[in-house]
């Protein structure tokens, strides 16, 4: 073995291990560019080649980081939902679902509004654009079990237990189809944060009557 092979070897051995928050840095890096790739040249246009460009780094890492150059929107999503998710998992027992949700939802669908305006630039994207709509389909469906799991909690009731069930589709399909219609109405000018907020007030006025508990129903 020659001495530049073993200084190589050992410069990897002495490389800390990717944390998974260094991981989904990463990742949240290299989706954003492939965002703004898909909306200015379509995916179809798109190579995986061009997005590693974008970002800085290898093809054999952008594989290493994502299955498809379609999965590569998922970081961007998943923004908006780990919101929503997060609002649920701190929801206080003495108010109901819209309530908490004015009072803790941010109108920024993630850490700013040009993370907003990804997330909507994506959600348009998937009218047109079948392997994007896949996996924003498939991230709500990840995220209905902790809905799902929430409602239970809130209701008394076994998760699996079907009212549970059919509410937590519901409130999942409601977030969907509210942001979709978000990312219409926003389409061709910039996101701002009137924009978002009127999208929470609507989500909260919806949710308030799938979420609403049974006539006198306490919690505990």
């Amino acid at each position: 073995m020659t001495t530049e092979r073993v200084h190589e070897g050992a410069a990897r051995r002495g490389r800390p291990p990717e944390t998974d928050e260094q991981r989904a840095r990463r990742r949240l890096a290299i989706s954003r560019h492939a965002v703004a790739l898909f909306g200015r040249q379509g995916v179809a246009e798109t190579t995986g080649e061009q997005i590693a460009q974008a970002a800085g780094v290898s093809e054999r890492t952008l594989w290493r980081l994502f299955r498809a150059k379609e999965a590569c929107v998922e970081p961007v999503l998943t923004i908006a939902l780990d919101d929503f998710v997060a609002v649920l998992r701190s929801w206080p027992a003495h108010l109901e679902l819209d309530e908490h949700l004015r009072a803790a939802y941010g109108t920024e669908l993630g850490a700013s509004l040009d993370d907003a305006g990804a997330v909507l630039a994506v959600v348009r994207l998937t009218r047109d654009e079948p392997g994007l709509r896949a996996v924003w389909l498939v991230l709500h469906e990840r995220a209905e079990p902790t809905i799902a799991a929430a409602l239970a909690t809130r209701l008394g009731l076994p998760v699996d237990d079907l009212d549970v069930r059919l509410r937590a589709a519901a409130v999942n399909a409601a977030l969907r189809v509210l942001t979709d219609d978000l990312a219409w109405t926003v389409a061709g000018g910039a996101v701002t944060a009137a924009a978002l907020e009127h999208h929470r007030d609507r989500l909260a006025e919806t949710l308030r009557t799938l979420t609403r508990l049974p006539n006198g129903a306490t919690t505990s």
